[in-house]
């Protein structure tokens, strides 16, 4: 049986907030009970599994900070981000959710694999649970956007705490919001 790295990432989306790409290999004959797309389990469904994963997987997270989402470009990250994990995780296939390498050779991709392959679904609960606790820390910092609601996504709450009280370091400001498009923030 060849050695699989499942990856998937959480945060490509948001106007705020960590992006967090995981790579995760299950311990050989391992089988954890429950996994799916991160995006459809409850928050605390992804923290109990997120305990089991770490204890039956080798894994790496890469964090990217706002910062270096704005110098770099996401593409760029993402790039990165593949690349770390490829040199920190020896696998004999590397599969990654979605539809591109991002430009990293020796990566096979496929749609919704984090819905269909335990080692994406593992990777896809890992980033989605440290990016939700990196952004519920951040929360504490500022208080007046709401981010433990919102989780950084640009939803009406959030553009509207944006006009009010301007970006603050946790926002991508490359991140383009129509909504905002007319302000000088």
């Amino acid at each position: 049986m060849k050695t699989l790295c499942g990856i998937d990432e959480a945060g490509r989306g948001p106007i705020a907030g960590d992006l967090v790409v995981v790579g995760c290999i299950f311990f050989e004959d391992t089988k954890v009970e429950g996994l799916n797309d991160s995006k459809k389990i409850s928050e605390k469904k992804r923290s109990t599994l997120f305990d089991e994963i770490v204890k039956h997987c080798k894994y790496h997270i890469v964090t990217i900070s706002p910062a270096e989402l704005d110098a770099k470009g996401i593409s760029k990250c993402m790039h990165d981000a593949l690349l770390e994990i490829k040199s920190k995780l020896s696998a004999q296939e590397y599969l990654f959710d979605g539809n591109t390498t991002f430009g990293v050779n020796g990566l096979e991709t496929m749609v919704k694999a984090d819905a269909k392959v335990a080692e994406v679904s593992a990777a896809s609960i890992l980033a989605k649970v440290t990016h939700d606790k990196n952004i519920i820390r951040d929360a504490k910092l500022y208080p007046e956007y709401g981010f433990e609601k919102h989780k950084g996504y640009g939803t009406a709450y959030h553009i509207q705490k944006i006009k009010e009280h301007g970006y603050c370091p946790i926002h991508r400001r490359s991140f383009k919001v129509k909504a905002l498009e007319d302000r000088a923030i």
